[in-house]
């Protein structure tokens, strides 16, 4: 289990700045293999995108009131590449469903571009400069 935390950014005209808006948590699940691979692939604060389904439970707290929490069950979750750069590599498969290619799932490895405007520089070789060169083992 995990959080996302979702906050909205707008530009104030009068102020001539930007200003955060109010942060929506987001408590999130994976499973099994699939949270292994979350768990070594993302950190803290690193801007993701994440899609699945919304489940809602009631409950009661302590005092007995009740209350209803809404937790995101992941499908998908990946590094936002708007900032950044990913290289995906494949992780050993366990056997499990949602196999990526050859039974296997992929493990994005997550690199900060020094400016968040900057075109993100990356000394590994680009896969559509070098037509031909991965043969039928495309690197993603």
């Amino acid at each position: 289990n995990f959080t996302i935390a979702s906050t909205p950014r707008n530009f104030d005209r009068q102020a001539n700045e930007w200003k955060d808006g109010e942060a929506l948590f987001l408590r999130a699940s994976v499973w099994r293999e699939f949270a292994e691979h979350v768990a070594g692939s993302l950190t803290k604060g690193m801007r993701v995108i994440a899609t699945g389904r919304l489940k809602q439970r009631s409950y009661q707290d302590r005092e007995g009131n009740n209350r209803t929490a809404i937790e995101l069950e992941v499908d998908e979750i990946g590094p936002s590449l708007r900032y950044a750069t990913a290289q995906v590599t494949r992780a050993a498969s366990g056997g499990g469903g949602g196999s990526f290619g050859g039974g296997q799932q992929a493990r994005p490895q997550v690199q900060q571009a020094e400016e968040p405007w900057a075109t993100p520089g990356s000394a590994a070789p680009d896969a559509w400069s070098a037509p031909g060169s991965y043969g039928d083992d495309t690197p993603f």
